[in-house]
């Protein structure tokens, strides 16, 4: 097994950086790992304009092709999973055979990928509209899909034999889009603690499994140090632009090293002189240290930080399965509309198969919302929020884990964009005849230099009353799912967020 990498050693990296950084530009203030420091840390614009992007959960779970993606776990649990009704260790052990003979790391060779093609996954990612763009570098199944001089359990040295995130960060710096990680891998040391009766009770598996221990041990100072050394071997190697955490690091024992981390990528972004994002979830990390992510989530009101949702297009798994239930179109941009009307981001997951491949289900989906935003881009990319996000008779809660319930817009389902001077008023369906936007009241009429549909050629009738802006609609619509508006103000718009 390759030499795990010692925190004192990265310590030294640490402080190595940043006193050289220190040397080169004194104008620059060096990051410091404590929380005061690291919260001062700014958004950069280029995520507050991106609005979209697009990860995967494509690994060594992408094999069994069962239920969801949490297989590695679920197929050493006798019993029936209560939210997929499904015995995953019932089903393992009739496809595959028992977990004792046949465990989870029995799948890594037939996790081939040899369909895989970097620069075609990326020009879909283009087409689709995607801004940034990257793999789950490490799911919890402590599978690593880099080439890592840490760990032997990585994608270059078994299964597809293939550094998988270096080949999809040059793919995607070629067609000039940010690259991001996503890291899952601090609960590894849960993940599998009902293997540990079966074949993970053998220590030489380890480096996947974790080492064996009784279930609710603390993570051990040698798991801790490994975890942040995978985080910092990537940093170093593919300088992601942004890197997106799962849950496993809430516990208290992650507190210092997720200090070390910040300060090492934020100090080593300002060496690059690049702008970097991280999210966290719920209060994983203090407000100001990174970008709040809800998963599958949406907000009900306009928020004052920018924040994300992380979101699949299949509602029942992140991985791929042989029975997927997908999301329309209709359904991912107008909840895609909603988000940015909001100050949010949409980073949305597909799941490729195994051998690397697309499902085309999953491909014309995207297309989709590409195709939608090649034409009412300008209403999103960029934009910003006005003071209120929109208006209309459909509500619901916010919060996150709600988005595998379709929502369904009418016509007076509304959602405001701005940019500069221009208001953007997107209706979340097809207004028949003519569209009333209240909200437009308190617009000055003098103001207003024109008023305009994205996709349609020339300028739509309009008046502005007590009641609102009436806009006549044209009577072809100039694309599917969702409409732009586009109303010209004189001068700086007021009222923005």
């Amino acid at each position: 097994m390759k030499k795990r990498i010692l925190l004192s050693f990265i310590c030294a990296m640490f402080m190595a950086s940043t006193q050289s950084y220190s040397q080169v530009n004194v104008k620059i203030k060096a990051y410091k790992p404590t929380w005061e420091s690291l919260i001062q840390h700014p958004v950069p614009d280029w995520f507050r304009d991106a609005k979209f992007g697009i990860y995967f959960h494509w690994g060594v779970y992408s094999v069994p092709e069962y239920e969801n993606e949490w297989y590695p776990r679920l197929m050493y649990i006798d019993e029936v999973h209560k939210r997929k009704k499904a015995n995953f260790f019932k089903h393992h052990k009739e496809t595959w055979g028992p977990q004792e003979h046949f465990g989870y790391k029995d799948f890594i060779p037939m996790f081939k990928a040899e369909k895989f093609n970097a620069d075609e996954w990326v020009d879909l990612f283009v087409k689709s509209g995607a801004k940034y763009v990257g793999p789950v570098a490490e799911h919890h199944d402590g599978f690593a899909m880099w080439d890592s001089k840490l760990t032997e359990w990585d994608a270059a040295d078994m299964g597809p034999k293939r550094d998988i995130v270096g080949e999809l960060a040059m793919a995607a710096r070629k067609r000039n889009l940010k690259f991001l990680t996503s890291f899952h891998h601090a609960y590894n040391w849960k993940y599998y603690e009902p293997a540990f009766q079966y074949d993970a009770k053998d220590s030489r598996y380890a480096g996947l499994y974790s080492m064996p221990h009784a279930p609710g041990t603390p993570e051990s100072q040698e798991f801790l140090e490994d975890w942040l050394g995978k985080i910092i071997e990537v940093i170093d190697n593919y300088q992601p632009d942004y890197i997106w955490f799962d849950f496993g690091w809430r516990q208290p024992t992650f507190e210092p090293y997720k200090r070390e981390f910040l300060a090492y990528y934020y100090n080593k972004a300002a060496e690059w002189g690049k702008d970097v994002v991280v999210s966290y979830k719920n209060d994983h990390l203090p407000r100001g240290a990174g970008v709040l992510d809800l998963e599958r989530g949406r907000l009900d009101h306009l928020y004052e930080d920018v924040w994300i949702t992380d979101t699949a297009i299949g509602k029942k798994s992140w991985s791929y399965i042989t029975n997927p239930d997908y999301k329309s179109v209709n359904v991912m941009v107008d909840n895609i509309i909603d988000r940015v009307s909001k100050n949010g981001n949409t980073l949305m997951n597909i799941a490729p198969r195994a051998d690397g491949t697309i499902p085309q289900e999953q491909k014309e989906r995207l297309l989709g919302i590409g195709e939608w935003l090649g034409l009412n881009g300008e209403a999103i990319y960029g934009t910003r929020p006005w003071f209120k996000y929109g208006e209309g008779p459909t509500q619901f809660k916010g919060g996150g884990f709600i988005d595998k319930k379709d929502i369904i817009y009418s016509a007076k389902d509304i959602r405001f964009t701005t940019k500069e001077n221009v208001l953007y008023a997107i209706a979340l369906d097809w207004p028949e005849d003519e569209l009333l936007v209240e909200s437009f009241k308190i617009l000055d009429k003098a103001k207003i230099k024109s008023v305009t549909l994205l996709g349609h050629k020339g300028k739509l009738s309009w008046d502005l009353t007590e009641n609102g802006l009436s806009i006549k609609t044209p009577k072809k619509q100039p694309c599917k799912h969702a409409y732009s508006f586009k109303i010209e103000y004189a001068g700086r718009l007021p009222w923005v967020y």
